[in-house]
């Protein structure tokens, strides 16, 4: 787990990921906190950062206070981000994030309806300033015509985040968002080229993965799925055959890395049964495993070859020197019990979690 490995033309200093985690704290404009800087800094021994979903249009947006890659001013901030992270010797991504209908009104330009594959509202909710948690709202389904355009938005935003200094992005394939609903027959009930059979409904994401690839090249380009995760409504009636398709088409393109969730996201990991061997079997590339991993089962996996990285969630949050810890064998800070995850003004529960002594 200490060891480097080569990431494309990256060699990581170890197999240790930070995943990336909404918190919830951009300025206005959706622009990266000054605090952003710090709080990704401070975890820069790790192998690679995932810095958190980043919208890829002023559409693609879902939650309060998180940051997009569109505007050049979102740009200039994430710049200051990674020239830090570099300085301090760290390799960093950025996950790209369209939300689809994990959003509301409230957070669309004018106030129209979020997009999505179909026009079905998620049993979920969203949390809007001022208002409290509301449901999310009903989107309207995508014209055939207009799907080209999301998929340069991710091309556009990809190519953004190259030159806001990020080593790569990671395509935000998973958890009940645009991509994922595209994929899954529980929310995709499209008659065109893009719903249906398993071949149609995984058009759209390779699609991104073709644009994103072509923009940035196959050595910067990662992705991320959770093929039984239930979270934001997300339900499929056959996630075996559709995600083993999905894997042998992404093995043409050879993305950087595979990141896979495994189980519920956050909750048990046998909540439904799958065969992610089967999966692993059918990439060559780099693959990442995710959910719930302690440092012994990240040994496990690794050493044993089911995974060649592993990422971890939120033992970063409270942990800067999570990698140290692990190596040292000390003990883990607990979260703060009166610091939010989400949201929140100054570094309480963001960037005061202490380190080690030296």
């Amino acid at each position: 787990m200490f060891q480097p490995i080569k990431l494309g033309p990256l060699e990581l200093k170890n197999r240790i990921v930070m995943a990336p985690m909404t918190r919830n704290r951009a300025d206005k404009g959706n622009v990266p906190a000054e605090m952003t800087i710090e709080y990704y800094a401070q975890r820069a021994s790790v192998g690679l950062i995932i810095a958190e979903a980043t919208q890829v249009s002023d559409t693609a947006q879902g939650y309060a206070s998180t940051p997009g890659l569109h505007t050049p001013e979102q740009i200039a901030e994430w710049k200051k981000v990674t020239d830090e992270v570099h300085r301090r010797g760290g390799r960093i991504f950025v996950q790209l994030w369209h939300t689809g209908r994990m959003s509301h009104v409230a957070f669309q330009p004018n106030e129209q309806a979020p997009v999505a594959p179909s026009a079905i509202a998620a049993n979920a909710k969203t949390y809007i300033p001022g208002i409290g948690y509301a449901d999310t709202s009903v989107p309207r389904a995508l014209e055939t015509d207009e799907i080209a355009g999301v998929v340069d938005d991710f091309r556009t935003a990809a190519a953004n985040a190259i030159k806001a200094g990020f080593d790569g992005v990671e395509i935000h394939g998973a958890h009940g968002y645009l991509i994922d609903a595209f994929l899954r027959d529980g929310s995709n009930k499209r008659v065109d080229r893009y719903g249906g059979s398993i071949e149609n409904r995984a058009r759209f994401l390779l699609e991104v993965m073709q644009a994103v690839v072509g923009e940035i090249g196959a050595e910067r380009t990662g992705v991320r799925i959770s093929p039984v995760s239930p979270v934001n409504d997300s339900s499929e009636s056959a996630p075996q055959p559709l995600f083993e398709y999905v894997v042998r088409e992404l093995e043409k393109l050879h993305p950087v890395f595979i990141h896979v969730v495994e189980g519920h996201t956050g909750g048990p990991r046998d909540n439904a049964p799958f065969d992610y061997e089967a999966l692993h079997r059918l990439y060559s590339g780099i693959w990442m495993v995710n959910n719930g991993y302690t440092k012994e089962m990240a040994i496990e996996a690794i050493t044993s070859g089911r995974a060649d990285l592993v990422s971890f969630g939120r033992p970063f949050i409270s942990n800067p020197d999570l990698v140290r810890r692990f190596r040292e064998n000390a003990p883990l800070n607990p979260l703060f019990e009166d610091a939010p995850l989400y949201g929140g003004v100054g570094p309480h529960g963001y960037i005061d979690y202490p380190a080690l002594p030296d």
